[in-house]
């Protein structure tokens, strides 16, 4: 069983013991923390006060659902069920509600065993860390104090807010729906039977797509492969699409906020190339002098070559959504996200969202007037190892760090989260990781091979630092 609280919110697996899993009081409690700091906020303002709750499709759902609605009602916090929904489209409700906040429910990429509380503010921004931090020392000193019967919250449902999030996608000037239509694109979507299989073919049809082919789109929360996007999960939607002769497949995680692509040619777009192709056809239909980018460390620097190649600047930043997002602020980016097929567009809001992705490619795509093959051969091709290694009790995951910083002190170096080295043409980047019990190995080269080299290289280079540190 796994509980972790970090910057990503409160993720755990389902069962177990209080403090050791996601159980039920664990669910209470770190919702009644949240709850209290909302309210904390709002102290100098009169309610009633609303807090917009949405989840994915796994099994979990509803049983968290209720015990997070009934817990802030007993805060005396009104609150807005969207039901079966999205992380970005929560995102867009609590803003769009005058909401004080949000909570997802959703484990985002983890296994069916796993669910989250994903905490947002009254932007429906993702709370900071530090602000993450108020809310564990709430949880820490159970210092919530619940509603008198007189003034319990209110409960209400609404559905209709996955169609105000694909309107507002449609509204965008940047958004071509007839170049769209035009293309007679045929497309196979893969939702991994979660709410994408709801939204995503909602999207597609309003975008004039006639010809949808869904591949796991009930959503009933019985993932049928692994629900993170990498390609060794999709065996499925790469032979269909190659198959039946479609033109492009979309797949989505299940709370529909990362989002890979596939080829006509079976082959993967690759997942860090969702953000890069999105970015070109932004900078490139985007006049003025503002061309700005942002993705996290661990991303690949297609981005930064597509970015000057507009003549625009590019920005890294730590990893983690709230991490980009303040970088996007603080250097007004035009368009930013994680090279985990995470899109942030902020013309409609700062959060990743399939969704905006899905639109402003096809766009593209549409534009552009080829093959989705012939479009990514078109940005310089890089290669990144994407590798872990699990993290026991009895490893000092600071001690490591810094001993494969002073193994390559004479390299440059970032160490504003974890350790990225850069080497002629290549980089390495280690760190924690925020959502499961790894420290994470992302390497990147113009091979792929050179890449997996360097990647066994660090690894061997961690297990000697681990060794010695024994």
């Amino acid at each position: 069983m796994a509980l972790i609280k970090s910057i990503s919110g409160i993720r755990g697996t389902i069962g177990g013991q209080s403090g050791e899993g996601l159980t039920p009081l664990d669910v209470v409690k770190f919702t009644a923390a949240f709850g209290q700091w909302l309210l904390s906020r709002q102290a100098q303002k009169s309610g009633p006060h609303t807090v917009v709750i949405g989840r994915d499709g796994r099994l979990s759902g509803p049983m968290v659902s209720q015990l997070v609605a009934a817990t802030l009602q007993g805060l005396g916090i009104d609150v807005l069920d969207l039901g079966l929904s999205t992380t970005p489209t929560v995102e867009l409700a609590v803003p769009g509600e005058k909401a004080i906040g949000g909570i997802i429910l959703t484990a985002s990429h983890n296994p069916i065993q796993w669910n989250a509380l994903k905490l947002l503010n009254e932007t429906g921004e993702f709370i900071s860390a530090t602000d993450g931090e108020a809310v564990l020392q709430i949880a820490d000193n159970e210092s919530f104090v619940f509603a008198e019967v007189r003034k319990l919250g209110s409960y209400r449902t609404d559905n209709t807010w996955l169609q105000k999030h694909v309107d507002a996608v449609l509204a965008l000037p940047l958004v071509n729906r007839n170049a769209i239509a035009n293309r007679n694109f045929r497309v196979v979507v893969d939702a991994v039977n979660s709410t994408g299989g709801i939204v995503v073919p909602m999207l597609l049809e309003a975008l004039g797509v006639e010809q949808i082919t869904k591949l796991h789109c009930e959503p009933t929360g019985l993932f049928a492969h692994n629900p993170e996007p990498l390609p060794e999960n999709l065996t499925d939607i790469l032979a269909v699409t190659k198959r039946d002769d479609k033109d492009l497949g979309i797949v989505v995680d299940p709370d529909v906020d990362r989002l890979a692509l596939i080829c006509e040619d079976g082959s993967p777009f690759g997942e860090e190339y969702t953000l890069v192709a999105v970015a070109d056809y932004v900078l490139k239909q985007s006049p003025g002098t503002n061309k700005n980018t942002v993705s996290n460390l661990s991303s690949t620097a297609a981005l930064r070559d597509v970015t000057q190649k507009h003549g625009g600047q590019y920005f890294a930043s730590a990893v983690g959504e709230v991490n980009v997002v303040e970088m996007m602020k603080a250097q007004n980016a035009l368009i930013g996200g994680e090279g985990n097929g995470g899109i942030i567009f902020p013309e409609l809001h700062y959060g990743r969202d399939a969704l905006v992705g899905i639109a402003l490619f096809l766009s593209h795509l549409a534009t552009f007037g080829k093959s989705a093959s012939i479009l990514r051969r078109t940005y310089p091709s890089y290669y990144i190892s994407k590798n872990k290694i699990e993290l026991t009790p009895g490893i000092d995951v600071d001690a490591v760090l810094e001993g494969i910083r002073a193994k390559y002190a004479k390299n440059p170096v970032n160490t504003i989260d974890g350790v990225k080295i850069e080497f002629d043409k290549e980089w390495v980047h280690l760190r924690k990781s925020n959502t499961e019990p790894i420290i994470r190995i992302y390497c990147e080269s113009d091979t792929l091979s050179t890449a997996d080299y360097l990647a066994n290289k660090i690894i061997s280079d961690i297990r000697e630092v681990i060794a010695d540190k024994k």
